[in-house]
């Protein structure tokens, strides 16, 4: 398995070691809800250097990611980042990822740890056959990743850098720590406001010591703890964030995922138009009037748990299937995500997760099920 630079940190911090996607990664530390409350109330630090971190350049680097990229690429400025689908032909999803626009001719985009090599293969083979001039770089090994997640977190970095805490949400800034240059985006996967910060691989152990400095993580009622992968889950389940293999996926139409705001079937248009691979399929998809089944929030009754793959039912007959669910340590309920039939999914309405033993009653909830008070 690979190791991420920040290993020893885990392993200081009784960090409890998983195989996650071929990284040695911390599943939790002091205990998933723990960490999860922490997050919720004060500050948690993630490491996420598994993400695959692939940097384009090269005067076609442009043209290259809005053929790319279900998002509209070229009106970026630079500083800013997006959120973006990455689809295949048949508008199914290849993956989720931010793109970061550092320069005219200059990007980087994050992606998953699962998907790296074969986005890697796909990013070439779309160079190759469109003959564009770009130099694709897989700066994975080469550099860290650390997401500082939670309502106390902005107040935090404001000690090292007072342009941080003017950041827009999904811009970013490049600062200088001493003698470390830091990528620092106001972004995140928890629903919280927070930060992720891309450094180099060789600086992991000066930074962590500049970044926590007089923070002390096994201190009662510290602001900042390390968090693991599995409150990483939960706190995104939350905030209905969609997750590649469960909400994502090369056979799920990307129509279907929730994240609309991403997908823009209009690049053809305008000045500067483009198309994305997959459009097409997508395109055909809108026109026939949408996908047949949506992806759709539930709030179950009791403390059974939906698990990906049950069956959702309306009155005996299949009308789903359930992608994530988890206890809500935030909400004291257990809650799930699901693809399900467009005409059984209004709101406050009721279904029944199948779990094979037996039925669970569930009422069709908003999403995102937790949504984090505005920054003052």
């Amino acid at each position: 398995m690979l190791r991420t630079p920040l290993y020893q940190f885990h392993l200081d911090n009784a960090g409890h070691m998983v195989d996650f996607a071929g990284w040695e990664m911390p599943l939790y530390y002091a205990g998933l809800t723990q960490e999860h409350h922490q997050v919720r109330t004060s500050g948690g630090i993630f490491d996420v250097s598994h993400m695959g971190r692939v940097e384009v350049t090269g005067r076609h680097a442009r043209r290259f990611l809005e053929r790319l990229c279900t998002r509209r690429i070229s009106d970026m400025q630079a500083g800013q980042c997006r959120y973006s689908l990455v689809c295949n032909e048949q508008g199914g999803v290849r993956d989720d990822v931010i793109v970061y626009r550092m320069d005219d001719d200059q990007f980087t985009l994050v992606v998953n740890a699962s998907n790296r090599e074969k986005l890697l293969t796909h990013f070439e083979a779309v160079r190759a056959a469109a003959d564009l001039t770009v130099k694709i770089e897989d700066k994975t090994l080469a550099t860290a990743m650390v997401a500082l997640q939670g309502p106390k977190v902005i107040d935090l970095v404001g000690r090292f850098s007072s342009e941080i805490p003017t950041l827009k949400k999904y811009r970013f800034a490049v600062k200088n720590l001493m003698i470390v240059k830091l990528v620092v985006s106001r972004t995140g996967y928890t629903g919280e406001d927070g930060v992720e910060v891309i450094l180099p691989a060789g600086a992991v152990g000066l930074a962590m010591k500049l970044l926590l400095n007089g923070v002390d993580l096994k201190a009662e009622g510290a602001a900042l703890r390390p968090a693991g992968l599995g409150c990483r889950d939960t706190l995104r389940t939350e905030a209905a964030m969609p997750l590649y293999g469960h909400e994502l996926g090369e056979e799920i139409n990307a129509l279907s995922c929730g994240v609309d705001f991403a997908i823009s079937l209009d690049k053809d248009q305008g000045d500067r138009p483009e198309r994305f691979i997959g459009m097409d399929a997508l395109q055909k998809t809108q026109a026939e009037g949408g996908p047949s089944r949506k992806l759709t929030g539930l709030i179950l009754e009791g403390k059974r748990s939906a698990r990906p793959g049950m069956t959702i039912r309306a009155g005996g007959r299949e009308v789903g299937v359930v992608t994530s669910g988890c206890p809500s340590p935030t909400l004291g309920k257990c809650i799930a995500m699901a693809f399900v039939d467009r005409d059984s999914a209004a709101i406050g309405g009721t279904l029944e997760v199948d779990t094979g033993k037996g039925v669970i009653p569930a009422t069709v909830s908003q999403m995102p099920f937790y949504k984090a008070a505005k920054p003052s």
